[in-house]
């Protein structure tokens, strides 16, 4: 079989790397350190973690704009939304994140045990059986209300660094607790204000932007978010402490309400309860006014 130009430079290129890694000469290793780091979409090094893939500044800038895009049109695609923290998280903004875990006594223990949330991990069944107001018994009852499961969140697969990839997957993972305990439901408003109450907390980039979603609210619903749901946020978001160092594994049997207070969180008006009424009130409006016509 003929040997192509192409196999040939390859085959060329992948023995000299191993000569590289070989050899002790300084000079060489640090050629191989830069052959390692300059890849292209040709030719990408080998992942550090499972399901982890390379991008080159193209690529990552060209995935930040289009799901950024993506997610503006469409606010309940959760893919695009997570490759957009992903691809706006690095350089800075995840190894801050990671820097307040190493900081922080529990973000260290979390580190250390990487626990993951899902069915498997956590037993639905049993937190339904928990006191009606622990952090446990909120969060399954939030599930069942929102009709959600923790196994929706994608893994991560665009951070270069192994601790931070999972950092942004206890971040994915996690943001269902934060709902649970704010209460706020996953309806477009709902989530825009908790993603403003997440960007003050976490100052990860997509949180930020998300808050441009609003831009597709309806006017009465730009209103409230306005006039109640950010406001909430900023308050709570720059007093509550870093959620990212919560151990919500452990803290399930405790009263929601106390946790709550010791986060520095306020519970901000039930989303679903203004929603509602705000819908009786129209039907009621409706209702008059054919009346008067008749």
């Amino acid at each position: 079989m003929p040997v192509t130009a192409r196999q040939t430079v390859a085959t060329v290129a992948a023995g000299a790397l191993r000569t590289c890694r070989l050899s002790s000469s300084p000079l060489l290793s640090r050629i191989s350190s830069l052959s390692r780091n300059h890849f292209s979409m040709l030719n990408r090094p080998p992942p550090n973690y499972p399901g982890h893939i390379s991008l080159t500044k193209v690529e990552r800038g060209a995935l930040a704009i289009g799901s950024a895009v993506g997610s503006l049109l469409n606010p309940r695609r959760g893919d695009l939304i997570a490759a957009l923290g992903e691809a706006t998280a690095t350089p800075f903004f995840i190894y801050r994140l990671r820097n307040a875990m190493l900081s922080d006594p529990t973000g260290r223990r979390i580190l250390r045990d990487r626990p993951r949330i899902s069915s498997e991990t956590l037993s639905l069944a049993a937190l339904r059986q928990l006191p009606a107001n622990s952090v446990g018994r909120t969060y399954a009852a939030w599930l069942d209300r929102e009709g959600v499961s923790p196994d929706t969140r994608s893994n991560v697969q665009f951070i270069d660094d192994a601790e931070c990839a999972y950092v942004m997957q206890r971040y994915r993972e996690c943001h269902d607790f934060y709902h649970a305990v704010t209460g706020l439901p996953i309806v477009v408003e709902g989530e825009i204000a908790l993603k403003a109450f997440e960007f003050l907390n976490t100052l990860l980039p997509m949180t930020g932007l998300s808050v441009f979603a609003a831009v597709r609210l309806k006017p009465e619903e730009k209103r409230r978010l306005w006039e109640i749901h950010l406001p909430w946020a900023v308050r709570s978001g720059l007093k509550s402490k870093e959620l990212i160092n919560v151990y919500w594994e452990e803290v399930l049997e405790r009263d929601v309400d106390e946790l709550r207070e010791e986060l520095g969180i306020e519970k901000p008006p039930d989303l679903r309860d203004i929603r509602r009424a705000e819908k009786l009130r129209k039907k009621a409006e409706k209702a008059a006014m054919k009346e008067v016509e008749t």
